[in-house]
Formats: structure tokens, C-alpha cells, sequence
């Protein structure tokens, strides 16, 4: 009878402890399958978490939404419009778990109260591009053989595909938005592992995906999260809201100890940030973690650092989300 309740107390303290370890790891790279996963994990985990498919990417991958509050308004936080760019998949979705968790708990996260989420809703999009991202973590397997010829030419006969930047069709997604794109240079002239603007703006499926999405919800404020550079961007045409961006860049270049990007003389455009700029005439930051690496993904050996930085960045922005509505 003793060994019994023993084995029944090991039980119950593994259950109790395997509730309690949180979902997102960090310690490996970050795929969609492990996204999938986590999502549903989280979903289930926590009450105030809505997950929407949104769309799918070329190859059929689904692209998922997940909303964390229950405020009228919202920002929404994009990550892996690239698919070397994995890792902000993975601060994003460590952001939505430890947000949902105090949120749930009716706890602060640091000295940041969770109640803005009862005002202002946080739209987490954590991997635009899943057939980019499996595709540089070199899982070809996974697509149409014929189709794995025509990756291996678009990647100049390589066959590490670590530096693969584009989506699945060989197009660069935020060299897409129609904000400035015929200004952009246009080479290369086809499909590559990295920087084809493709043939018109809005023709990769995953943008207009997300630019539907967008016009759906609204959101006050809107953040693409890239890799690397440890650097801010936020202006485009910004035109008499400048100074009020400005000010708001520069509460995030503080906050996370990235420079804060200068405005270029001539911005080129072309990305997400450009277009929802020059739409919406609202604030919007494209946020570069991690140190220069070149053309592949960041080490996972920054991730704990990057996290440090970026953690309150979805919570003072809705604070300042809130802030703008208010003026109006």
C-alpha cells in the first residue's frame, strides 16, 4: 500500500511540475513544427489567448495570429518575414507565454502591469514566412522534389541553405508592400535565396495574408521584429506625425539599448513598416535584435540577451497605443 501512494505522489509531483515548465524553449532552433506545437500548447494553457490561422503560405503552411487581451484597440508584433530570421519567432512567442501567464494571474510582469490587456489587445504574428524558415533550416525534404531543384539553383547551386532569406517561391516578403517598391533596385531580376522584389508589390501570398489581416484588426501601433543589427527604424514619410514616432522609437531604442535608426535622406520603402506607415499614418517600428552575423541566423548563445532587451517592449507599447487613442 506504501509503495503505491509512493508511486502515486511521484506521479502527481511530475504531473504538477511538468504544468508548471513553461512551453517555449529557447535552447534549440525554432521551427514551425516546434511553433505549431507551441501554440496549441499555449491555447490550451491559458484562457485569454485567441489563435487564428490566418492564411497560408505558398507551400500551405498555415500562418497563425494569436491575440492576448481583451481591449477594444490593439498592436500587433510580426516576426520572421525572413526565413533566417527564426529567432524572433521565438522571442515573440516566449513574449506571448510569460504575457499570458501574469495576464491569467492577474500578476505584474516585472513593473509592468498585465491590465492594459483589458484595454489594449497584443496581435502576436510570430512566423510570417514558415516555408523560408524551414527551408533555412535546411528541412527540404519537407517540399515537392521537383520543387527542391529549383530551391538549390535559387540558392546559386549551394546546398546549405543557412543564408536563405526569401519565402518558399524565392521572393523577398518585405521587399513586397506597396510603399515605394518601384523605387527599389531591382536585382536580382529572379528568384534568389535573397532580396527578389518579385514581379508587382502584394504578390507573395504571405503578404497579402497579412496585409488582409491588418486591415481587419487595425491596430494603433505595428512592429516587424528582423535580425540582426541591434537598431530601430522607424521612419517613412512619417510627414507632420514625425515627432510623435520619433518619440515613441526612442522610448524602444532606451528601453532596449538598440540604436535608434537616423532618417535616411532617401528611404528606399518596400517593406511592411513603409506601408503601414504611409496607410495608416500610425506609428510603426521595424526592431533588428541581435549583433550583426551576416547572411545566416543569429547564434543561439544571444537569445537570453536579446530577451532581457526586448521582454517590456509589447507592454509599454500598448501603454502608448492606449496614450494615443486617449489624444484623439
Amino acid at each position: 500500500m506504501k509503495k503505491v501512494l509512493l508511486i502515486m505522489l511521484v506521479l502527481f509531483l511530475h504531473l504538477e511540475m511538468e504544468s508548471k515548465a513553461k512551453v517555449v524553449e529557447t535552447n534549440h532552433p525554432y521551427s514551425y513544427d516546434v511553433l505549431k506545437k507551441d501554440i496549441a500548447k499555449i491555447n490550451q494553457r491559458y484562457k485569454n489567448v485567441d489563435v487564428l490561422g490566418i492564411g497560408r503560405s505558398h507551400f500551405g503552411r498555415e500562418i497563425y495570429a494569436i491575440k492576448l487581451g481583451e481591449g477594444k484597440h490593439s498592436i500587433v508584433l510580426i516576426g520572421a518575414h525572413h526565413g533566417r530570421e527564426w529567432m524572433t519567432s521565438m522571442l515573440l512567442m516566449k513574449k506571448l507565454e510569460e504575457y499570458a501567464e501574469a495576464y491569467q494571474n492577474q500578476t505584474d510582469f516585472g513593473t509592468y502591469s498585465t491590465c492594459i490587456l483589458n484595454d489594449v489587445a497584443i496581435w502576436f504574428i510570430p512566423m510570417l514566412n514558415p516555408d523560408g524558415v524551414t527551408i533555412q533550416q535546411n528541412t527540404l525534404d519537407k517540399f515537392p522534389k521537383n520543387h527542391q531543384k529549383h530551391l538549390l539553383a535559387m540558392n546559386e547551386g549551394v546546398k546549405n541553405f543557412d543564408r536563405w532569406k526569401a519565402n518558399g517561391q524565392g521572393v523577398d516578403l518585405n521587399r513586397q508592400y506597396p510603399a515605394g517598391w518601384k523605387n527599389l533596385n531591382s536585382q536580382p531580376k529572379f528568384p534568389s535565396y535573397q532580396f527578389y522584389k518579385g514581379r508587382k508589390p502584394l504578390e507573395a501570398k504571405e503578404v497579402k495574408v497579412l496585409t488582409k489581416f491588418i486591415r481587419e484588426i487595425n491596430p494603433v501601433i505595428a512592429v516587424a521584429y528582423h535580425s540582426s543589427g541591434e537598431e530601430v527604424f522607424w521612419n517613412y514619410h512619417n510627414g507632420k506625425h514625425l515627432q510623435r514616432d520619433k518619440r515613441i522609437a526612442k522610448k524602444v531604442s532606451k528601453l532596449t539599448g538598440y540604436k535608434l535608426g537616423k532618417p535616411p535622406k532617401q528611404a528606399t520603402g518596400g517593406g511592411f513598416t513603409d506601408w503601414f506607415i504611409t496607410r495608416y499614418h500610425l506609428p510603426a517600428m521595424t526592431i533588428e535584435i541581435s549583433p550583426l552575423v551576416g547572411e545566416t541566423s543569429p547564434p543561439l548563445s544571444v537569445f537570453e540577451t536579446e530577451w532581457e532587451r526586448n521582454k517590456f517592449v509589447g507592454l509599454t507599447l500598448a501603454k502608448e497605443a492606449m496614450r494615443l487613442k486617449k489624444r484623439k
